[in-house]
């Protein structure tokens, strides 16, 4: 990837969309220009950070406030071409100098936010800003320190203008982090449609459920199959995970992480997917599949003509409704071949799992036994 000027994404091979920056990142480049500021009086802008896998893009800053022991700046987020909650946010960055010896210390300011719960990959009690960041800023600030003949000991507190606002529509709430947002990024870049911080968020789900002795949790693509779940199984919010369209990703991550039971719950044309062997469950790189459909159906014993009628079929619900007039147990074959699809996935690991799809209104329509290894 090349050098972006002035924190501006760079452009995609291949893809057309432009990359952004992580908010790590930014809370780097932000308290690299606020401790150079510090140490010389001067403000770098724009102000250029080495990333993890070496590219070295170039920030803007959007505010700066320079006095006796303390300097502020910021740096607008940027996330690219990537619909991510916090592109536009105002990132910044205070840094105030301590005692030598004390080192490189971290604050939550306005917007970020602080753990909570156990499970993540920072105590409770400690700002939500996880250990990459962490690394990014300790390593400019010891840098910055090296080239004005000073020591790395400073206080550092990030900030994120309306970051517990923004902070609502993450998982954040769910995962015991409160009071703000979280400073994230492992390799400082954005990619644009990648996915990854709802990926992450998933893991970071199973983590806090197991942390708080969870036993049963449950993968949910929406907020209806939530209540059907909590409905059905009275489970707790930190046993919920939104799966969303990432059923790959809760298996895989249960695999390596197991609990004893899984459910998964989900809209039936979504579940059918996975049922068909998909584990990325968007409609943008899977569809649901009718005549697999009608092959399920004619297994529980549709009629030629009915099994006609499903491969044809507009939608996967109309698939459904064909069948259920018919009595033919669609709902339940699906359920069932989608938990067998996921025990494959989890390779024999400790985890009983059971399936429930529902209709758009969140009436059940199909369930399987839970079954394990």
């Amino acid at each position: 990837m090349s050098e972006a000027k002035g924190g501006r994404g760079a452009q995609l091979k291949h893809t057309g969309l432009r990359s952004g920056w992580t908010t790590g990142a930014c809370a780097t480049a932000a308290t690299t220009a606020a401790y150079t500021a510090l140490l010389s009086g001067d403000f770098p802008d724009p102000v250029t950070i080495t990333l993890p896998r070496g590219q070295t893009p170039a920030f803007a800053l959007a505010a700066e406030e320079l006095a006796a022991g303390w300097a502020m700046a910021a740096v607008v987020k940027d996330a690219g071409d990537d619909p991510d909650v916090t592109h536009g946010a105002l990132i910044r960055s205070t840094v105030r100098l301590l005692p030598p010896g004390s080192g490189v210390v971290f604050r939550a300011g306005e917007g970020v936010g602080t753990i909570t719960l156990p499970g993540l990959p920072l105590p409770v009690g400690e700002p939500a800003i996880n250990p990459v960041p962490r690394q990014m800023m300790t390593e400019h600030a010891t840098r910055v320190a090296g080239e004005h003949g000073a020591s790395a000991d400073v206080e550092i507190t990030i900030s994120v203008d309306h970051g517990a606002e923004i902070a609502r529509s993450t998982w954040n709430p769910r995962l015991g982090i409160l009071g703000g947002l979280s400073i994230l990024g492992t390799t400082g870049i954005v990619v644009p449609y990648s996915c990854s911080a709802w990926i992450d968020s998933i893991r970071r789900g199973v983590d806090v459920a197991r942390a708080a002795g969870r036993t049963h949790v449950a993968g949910c693509t929406g907020s209806t199959s939530e209540k059907t779940v909590v409905a059905e199984y009275g489970l707790p919010e930190d046993a919920l995970l939104d799966m969303g369209d990432f059923a790959g990703a809760v298996l895989k991550y249960v695999r390596r992480h197991p609990v004893d039971r899984l459910t998964i719950c989900g809209g039936f044309a979504k579940l059918s997917k996975l049922a068909a062997g998909h584990l990325d469950l968007h409609s943008a790189r899977s569809q649901v599949d009718k005549p697999f459909l009608a092959a399920l159906a004619r297994e529980g014993g549709a009629s030629d003509a009915l099994a006609t009628q499903v491969s044809t079929a507009n939608t996967g619900l109309a698939a459904l409704q064909l069948c259920t007039a018919a009595g033919v147990p669609l709902g339940d074959l699906v359920a069932a071949r989608a938990r067998d699809e996921a025990l494959a996935v989890l390779r024999g690991a400790p985890v009983a799992v059971d399936v429930i799809c529902i209709d758009r209104a969140g009436t059940v329509v199909g369930r399987s036994t839970p079954t394990g290894p």
